[in-house]
């Protein structure tokens, strides 16, 4: 009842008007926030009462007329395209578009991970999925990575290649990866030029403190970065560059003809020469062969603890879970595979079954002599679909889309914004 009379309340008035009132109850303001975002807009803001129609001879000039290209979508993807784009084309006008705050897809919710997979994902993908794919996947995710660190900087985005570790939790599982870990290296080996790649560690368990397993093969390539600064990192190489991001503006349709693009957005309609779609999972469907589904990706961390011994990047079962380090903090992810259909949402909520068998993980295997608290819990949405490899094509003259990242947008997504850029020529 409460709920439903502050709904109603909602579409009168504005926010600040709700919150003023009743600032003295903690529920109904903690509902007012939910309303709030349930509805993703930002119109009952007095100051964001507008549509790009309105906008003044200045604001026209600055960011809605002559537009060369519209990228929708301000994750990595979205950056690494339109960033690609202004640097083959000084003189076009490109503006970047985000329907959240913050990006709404996973670029700012990812665990930073700098990863191509794992010995056990790899044998998991390989039993369904044709060799020559899962290695050229492979490929992607390696060569995704060099780029990113060519594009953004090692240093600027804390990009640490301490290893990642795929642990065993029985013997079959060990004895498998073990018989074919030479054939996974020689694969590897003509990706990365690196031999040996993968290597069993033994004594995994007993250095990180560890129990409940039987085994472990370590990736000495892998590696973790800071999240939050690879995208401060890549909104400011794009904005140096001299593009605009407008955040809030959400694409509702678009239309094209031989002349331009018409974007319908919440704002009203916006033109332009090209658009670029890089919103991943939160993709609209394309047509009957562009298949994206959103896959909901749950996870915490811990306080800090000062005696804390797991330094590097982690995996287990086949990568549906996955935690590492942040400095003295433990951060860890996954349980998708407990509920598949039900994960496959939009929506930004944690569930207490998943949530309930992450904490199962830290207390049985990573953490089972350590007393932890959580300090944070959250929620990222991913883009996957039918195969693992990211969907990069023309759709028609003006427009190509770049999605379905397959839960690797941060290997990846730098490689995908410039071969978008590239098809955009």
């Amino acid at each position: 009842m409460l709920y439903n009379s502050i709904q109603k309340t909602f579409k009168k008035h504005s926010i600040f008007i709700l919150m003023n009132k009743y600032r003295k109850n903690e529920v109904v303001l903690h509902l007012i926030r939910i309303e709030f975002f349930r509805t993703k807009s930002l119109k009952y803001f007095y100051c964001m009462q507008f549509e790009f129609s309105n906008v003044s001879f200045w604001e026209q000039k600055w960011l809605t007329s002559d537009l060369d290209f519209i990228v929708v979508g301000a994750g990595i993807v979205g950056l690494s395209t339109a960033f690609h784009l202004k640097k083959t084309h000084p003189k076009a006008k490109i503006l970047v578009l985000d329907k959240g705050v913050l990006p709404f897809t996973a670029s700012s919710k990812n665990a930073g991970f700098a990863c191509f997979g794992s010995p056990s994902e790899i044998m998991d993908d390989l039993s369904n999925t044709p060799e020559m794919e899962v290695w050229k996947t492979v490929e992607m995710r390696w060569k995704g990575l060099q780029a990113l660190k060519n594009w953004l900087g090692e240093k600027e985005i804390d990009l640490q290649t301490l290893g990642s570790w795929d642990l065993m939790e029985n013997k079959t599982d060990t004895e498998e990866i073990r018989s074919k870990l030479k054939e996974l290296n020689l694969a590897l080996k003509s990706i990365t030029g690196e031999a040996n790649v993968y290597a069993e560690d033994k004594e995994a368990s007993k250095r990180f403190g560890f129990e409940n397993l039987d085994s472990a093969f370590k990736n000495k390539l892998e590696g973790q970065l800071d999240t939050s600064l690879l995208i401060q990192t890549a909104i400011k190489r794009a904005q140096d560059s001299g593009i605009t991001i407008l955040r809030g503006v959400e694409m509702k349709s678009y239309s094209s003809n031989t002349n331009h693009v018409i974007l319908e957005t919440n704002y009203g309609e916006l033109k332009s020469s090209n658009l670029v779609i890089c919103t991943n999972g939160f993709t609209p469907e394309i047509d009957e062969k562009t298949v994206i589904r959103p896959a909901r990706a749950q996870v915490l961390i811990t306080k800090e603890m000062p005696d804390l011994k797991t330094l590097g990047t982690f995996h287990i079962d086949s990568g549906y879970y996955y935690f590492r380090n942040v400095g003295y903090r433990l951060l860890i992810g996954g349980g998708r595979n407990l509920d598949f259909k039900k994960e496959e949402t939009t929506e930004l909520f944690i569930t207490q079954e998943i949530q309930s068998a992450i904490e199962e993980k830290l207390k049985r295997i990573i953490l089972p002599k350590t007393t932890f608290e959580i300090e944070h819990r959250w929620a990222g949405i991913m883009g996957i679909g039918n195969k693992k490899e990211p969907i990069i094509k023309r759709v028609d003259s003006r427009v190509c889309i770049g999605v379905r990242m397959g839960g690797m947008g941060v290997a990846i997504g730098t490689l995908v914004g410039q071969r978008l850029a590239e098809m955009c020529e």
